[in-house]
């Protein structure tokens, strides 16, 4: 059994991964879990530079392997807006119920709708040095939200390569093809490639 600790006590998240890692034999484990109480100030400029700074504060506590992810939701028209700041421009309305509309309204005077979800998830404690996978999912926002699955910002974003509203993806097909699930693939293929899973 291959431990894991993921840098995250959203119980969304690690049911998600939990469910993308259970045909492998990876066990995830919470910080909250271990006992383990970090709360990084993530000021970098890139998924990637954030993605590090969480890694980097849970790995200092343990010799387990350590994921931190990364991600964000960017609008192509609106300068890639919310990306990196996707969570705080959430938190800063009170929650993804009022961002979405916002979203929505922000976007109105243009013709471009198109957008994409980017994770950038960071393993330490494997190799000496850190290693990064990056999952893109391309898709455009909605002129409404749809469905009531997902989380975050999944309502108003429609998914290319799913084909659908990502509020209205069942799990294994948002487990498919959502950036993180993109992300993790590449995560999953390094891991086998060592022989550690």
């Amino acid at each position: 059994m291959f431990d894991l600790l993921v840098a995250t006590n959203n119980a969304h998240k690690i049911h998600e991964y939990e469910e993308m890692f259970k045909d492998f034999n990876i066990k995830v484990h919470s910080p909250k879990e271990l006992g383990i109480h970090e709360d990084p100030n993530e000021d970098g400029d890139s998924y990637e530079a954030n993605s590090l700074i969480k890694a980097a504060a849970l790995a200092k506590h343990t010799k387990m392997a350590v994921i931190a992810d990364d991600s964000g939701l960017n609008v192509v028209a609106l300068n890639n807006f919310p990306g990196i700041h996707s969570s705080r421009f959430a938190s800063s309305l009170g929650g993804n119920a009022v961002a979405n509309l916002e979203l929505i309204k922000k976007l109105e005077p243009y013709k471009d709708k198109s957008a994409f979800f980017a994770c950038v998830i960071t393993l330490m404690n494997v190799e000496d040095k850190p290693v990064q996978f990056k999952g893109i999912c391309k898709g455009y926002i909605l002129d409404k939200p749809h469905g009531s699955g997902g989380f975050g910002y999944d309502p108003i974003f429609f998914s290319n390569e799913a084909n659908m509203p990502f509020g209205e993806a069942p799990e294994e097909i948002k487990n498919k093809f959502s950036h993180r699930a993109l992300a993790l693939q590449k995560l999953i293929a390094y891991l086998k490639d060592k022989k550690l899973i």
